[in-house]
């Protein structure tokens, strides 16, 4: 095993915490081996203040941390899988995923209101269209403002920005420590996550050292769930442009897996669910349900192409 492992990040507070996270497991695992964690400016914290969907959001948190990877400037990295595309770069793979946090979204309210007791007109921040879509599709007369930053920078903004409230992922506001500003967590039935939220991914080369050094970290439930989720995602070719969300449940040997397709404005909005014994069978099979009831034509009107078969 080398003398120094060296785990990739974001810079950010909270993947710094999450990578905080790993190291600490690893370390009180193997005490013998040195860790360190080395942040990576990624592309997508470097223009923080455009909406993802603007910029074509595949990667653009991950990119420049595969390339030091890949260039063997570290051994592993950890991401928010919801940042992950589902096509990885050759020679890289994903060793592990954590056991997940929570998945849901939630609200965090300026007076402490609730989501239906928002009045029309509310100022709502998000930064992403799948919460914009589902918002909308409650009530069309609140007004979503585009919010980016970190978790912390984003929360600070209700009283900067004048927002009446913001939709976070629960898994980072409990992972940061900050449970007591949530007003309200979402409902899967109101709010559908992002595909891999509340799960870490720890991304490495096909390093059998490496690999069998945080083979302890696999939660394999929350593993088949999101294989299942992104199997879904890569069925719609969907990235940050697009208001997909999608969320699994492993009982037993089975998963049940709910996905969503809205249009950007909400005003139709396509949801079913699937199950089955096969992952990546059920997220296939989920997706082709939703093209099949309309979602395709809502897909190329976003995408101005015809999907692939």
């Amino acid at each position: 095993m080398k003398k120094v492992i060296k785990i990739g990040t974001r810079g950010s507070k909270l993947a710094l915490q999450q990578s905080t996270w790993v190291r600490e497991r690893i370390a009180a695992r193997y005490p013998g081996i040195s860790l360190e964690v080395v942040r990576i400016r990624t592309t997508g914290d470097k223009i923080a203040d455009v909406p993802l969907a603007k910029v074509g959001g595949k990667g653009l948190f991950v990119k420049e941390i595969e390339e030091a990877l890949l260039g063997g400037e570290i051994d592993l990295a950890v991401h928010s899988m919801k940042d992950v595309p589902t096509e990885l770069p050759p020679g890289l793979h994903l060793g592990a995923i954590t056991e997940r946090e929570d998945p849901r979204d939630v609200l965090v309210s300026r007076d402490g209101r609730g989501l239906q007791d928002l009045p029309p007109g509310a100022r709502i921040g998000t930064s992403s269209l799948r919460r914009k879509a589902q918002l909308l599709g409650i009530n069309p007369r609140w007004e979503i403002v585009p919010l980016r930053g970190n978790l912390d920078t984003r929360i600070r903004k209700l009283e900067t920005e004048g927002l009446d409230a913001v939709i976070l992922a629960a898994a980072g506001v409990r992972r940061m420590g900050l449970e007591g500003r949530i007003t309200e967590y979402l409902p899967l039935e109101v709010m559908l996550p992002a595909v891999g939220q509340g799960a870490l991914g720890i991304e490495c080369r096909q390093d059998a050292e490496v690999n069998e050094l945080i083979a302890f970290l696999h939660h394999p439930e929350s593993a088949a769930a999101v294989r299942g989720e992104r199997a879904f995602l890569r069925r719609l070719q969907g990235g940050c442009q697009v208001p997909i969300g999608a969320y699994g449940e492993m009982y037993k040997e089975r998963l049940l897996l709910r996905g969503m397709v809205a249009r950007l404005d909400g005003s139709h909005l396509f949801r079913t669910q699937a199950q089955g014994e096969d992952p990546e069978e059920v997220g296939e099979r989920l997706a082709e349900d939703l093209l099949a009831q309309g979602a395709e034509e809502v897909l190329r009107e976003i995408y101005q192409t015809p999907l692939g078969g």
